[in-house]
């Protein structure tokens, strides 16, 4: 089905997959004036937007809309991207794609937040991301309210009223079968089960291959899409898909 989807008008099954090398090498182009380049390195990742939009398809939002929002973030990743970082372009991009998507969505939210506490937010949003920038770290939020000269209990006061409410039934994770939502990652600390559960779930990654290890890694700890996994491990996707389902089902039957 993923590689089915039209959206916005664009049959996503006929976009070009870029390498990772092809991104960097497209990136250098534009960054040195090559205009075409950057249209290039749109094309070539709008199906990192669609993989970043299907997190939000529980909201009841239109999804061209969601995905038009999303590629803003895309051009802004693409335009402020450091190629010094030493870090994959698709790990910088969809935290940007999902930032945007979230301030729109926070923008048409229902609940209405006054004017001055919205301003007081975004400000503190644009002075989190110079300090990160400055200090190369995430800025404690007493360094934030010292920049804007504001009680921190304002500052947060005034962040926390931008957050989108989640539903306890918004999945998080689908592998075409069972569907885990947010309720089922509640629990109580203090649950003697916690520790047993983590140790039986290191045994039973301790005992996959090392290529079924490295798709997991790559997969949930990296946020690479099945495509991106295949592209690094030298394997079709469908091989990524295959092996990611068995490793799943292994580690469910272990624990």
């Amino acid at each position: 089905m993923f590689n089915k989807v039209e959206i916005s008008g664009i049959n996503t099954s006929n976009l070009k997959v870029l390498t990772e090398n092809e991104k960097m090498q497209l990136l250098k182009q534009m960054q040195e004036g090559d205009t075409t380049a950057r249209d290039k390195l749109v094309l070539g990742n709008l199906r990192l937007v669609l993989s970043v939009v299907q997190r939000f398809t529980q909201r009841g939002e239109n999804l061209d809309d969601l995905f038009q929002v999303g590629c803003i973030g895309l051009l802004k990743a693409i335009d402020n991207f450091d190629r010094n970082l030493q870090v994959k372009f698709s790990t910088y991009a969809v935290p940007m794609i999902i930032g945007e998507i979230r301030r729109y969505l926070r923008d048409n939210n229902s609940i209405r937040i006054s004017r001055s506490m919205r301003d007081v937010a975004y400000k503190a949003m644009q002075i989190k991301e110079k300090l990160t920038n400055d200090k190369l770290r995430d800025p404690t939020i007493e360094e934030i309210a010292a920049e804007m000269d504001m009680p921190k209990e304002d500052v947060v006061l005034a962040l926390e009223s931008i957050v989108e409410p989640v539903s306890l039934y918004e999945p998080v994770y689908s592998d075409g079968g069972d569907t885990i939502y947010i309720m089922d990652q509640v629990g109580d600390n203090n649950d003697d089960r916690n520790w047993l559960d983590e140790i039986a779930l290191k045994e039973a990654i301790r005992n996959l291959n090392e290529r079924e290890k490295k798709i997991l890694y790559l997969r949930f700890f990296k946020g690479m899409t099945q495509i991106e996994v295949s592209s690094e491990i030298g394997i079709s996707q469908a091989q990524v898909s295959r092996l990611e389902k068995g490793a799943l089902e292994h580690i469910k039957k272990q624990i």
